[in-house]
């Protein structure tokens, strides 16, 4: 039973209820599957990046949607990146990033270092010029900001790994359409 102020909906084989108070009978958890939630997560609009690294255990770029600012005082920032993949142990190892903000025109960028083209790291890196600022991780000179970061902590959460860094470094580009990933794909806002 519900109680008085509560609605519940269904939506491809999940119940949700909102309100202030629910009946104990309802209190179970609905299993909420790996393609229902990234389903329900593509509808969330996004800033695209391309995080970098460089440093004793190698150089690495990967595409993400998932950062955000954490504080501007001291200025931080994090971003997430999929732990199953070892490839991205190196920005651990290498105790920096770069989170290089893209504007439209750097779709084609975006895909490359999405994985998506086969293409080897080093032609990712050789479409764009790069340049560093202050720890070592390549800066992408035409990109919209770049945070360059010394890591501070990293948070190992299910298949993500959080990224926790200190802005030591920071460029803002020109005042361009930013790219923007939303149901699967990128669009310009």
């Amino acid at each position: 039973m519900l109680s008085k102020g509560f609605t519940c909906c269904t939506d491809h084989a999940a119940i949700y209820c909102f309100g202030s108070q629910l009946d104990d009978a309802l209190l179970k958890r609905y299993e909420i599957g790996p393609q229902a939630y990234r389903d329900a997560m593509s509808q969330f609009a996004g800033a695209v990046h391309i995080i970098t690294t460089n440093g004793s255990a190698g150089r690495r770029g990967t595409t993400i949607i998932a950062a955000c600012s954490v504080s501007d005082s001291p200025p931080m920032v994090l971003a997430c990146l999929n732990r199953e993949n070892p490839n991205n142990d190196v920005f651990v190892k290498n105790g920096n990033f770069a989170l290089n903000t893209l504007a439209a025109k750097h779709e084609p960028l975006a895909v490359a270092f999405s994985g998506v083209t086969g293409l080897p790291p080093e032609q990712r890196f050789a479409l764009a010029e790069w340049d560093t600022i202050d720890t070592g991780a390549p800066t992408l000179v035409d990109a919209l900001a770049v945070f360059d970061c010394e890591l501070v902590d990293s948070k190992d959460m299910a298949t993500h790994r959080v990224l926790f860094g200190r802005v030591t470094g920071l460029r803002i580009g020109d005042s361009v359409r930013p790219l923007l990933y939303h149901e699967r794909s990128y669009h310009v806002l």
